[in-house]
């Protein structure tokens, strides 16, 4: 049976190993998309706009989910900090 924390170091490495092999893929993907959104664009299509909106969600997403943790943490320090005193 594996340890908790053999468990934690092995997937930290398991995530680090993909890590480093996915800039080779992230950057063909990102020539695809490229040619894709402009042919589109030259076609008359709305592709490289909902391609936009995409990349937008997938930015935002991160900042909310940790400022969302970040302000229920405050919240919780502010609250065990009152009932302290």
């Amino acid at each position: 049976m594996i340890s908790n924390m053999n468990y934690r170091t092995l997937l930290v490495l398991l995530i680090l190993t993909l890590a480093l092999f996915a800039p080779e893929h992230t950057i063909a993907q990102c020539a695809m998309c490229k040619a894709n959104a402009e042919s589109s664009l030259k076609e008359g299509n709305d592709t490289a706009r909902g391609l936009n909106m995409g990349i937008m969600y997938l930015l935002v997403i991160p900042y909310l989910a940790i400022g969302a943790i970040g302000y229920w943490w405050y919240l919780r320090n502010k609250k065990s900090r009152a009932s302290e005193e």
